[in-house]
């Protein structure tokens, strides 16, 4: 189930067309039967959301706020530079955290309990402008943004050059997967 809500008033947005897009986006990473919550905003809000979770003063595109511990972890653990596994294997709490992932889609599909992903935060204002520099549609922008933010609820990231390749190489295939043409540099 996707929770929508948009704070912008005649922002012309197409809550169906987003929405389905979503969801086309988690069928192609496996978690069509998981929920998520996506708010448009605009850059007011979005800059008091980054200044509370970031510490950054600032207006930015799209933040994601992950539910599941497993890719919470995950996220985390890559953020931290000097985070290294002791033994050369995973610490035991991420992997039980993974095993909990694994038993709660289980759950889910065969009891109908509820799993929720997380939550995605896009600023239409942010996106406007940027689509505006790219010379593209503000729904090819929302897509990116869309695309770019379930993947950091599923524990990528790109702070690091190893890191950025993979998500790139993820985004460009989701795209692929909705039709979308990838105009964005790398």
């Amino acid at each position: 189930m996707i929770y929508y809500r948009n704070d912008l008033r005649k922002s012309g947005i197409d809550a169906r067309k987003v929405k389905a897009t979503l969801q086309r986006l988690l069928e192609a990473v496996d978690e069509e039967h998981s929920s998520i919550s996506l708010s448009l905003v605009d850059d007011e809000r979005i800059k008091e959301l980054n200044r509370r979770h970031r510490a950054q003063d600032k207006a930015t595109d799209v933040m994601s706020f992950p539910q599941r511990a497993y890719h919470r972890e995950r996220s985390e653990r890559r953020r931290r530079s000097d985070a290294k596994p002791r033994g050369g294997r995973s610490t035991p709490r991420l992997r039980r955290s993974a095993r909990d992932d694994k038993r709660g889609r289980y759950a889910q599909e065969r009891h109908g309990v509820e799993q929720l992903l997380g939550d995605i935060v896009i600023s239409v204002e942010t996106a406007r402008r940027q689509a505006a520099e790219y010379d593209a549609p503000l729904e090819r922008e929302l897509e990116r943004l869309l695309i770019h933010g379930l993947l950091h609820l599923l524990g990528h990231d790109h702070e690091r050059a190893g890191e950025r390749r993979r998500m790139v190489a993820e985004e460009r295939r989701l795209a692929a997967c909705i039709g979308m043409p990838w105009p964005y540099e790398a």
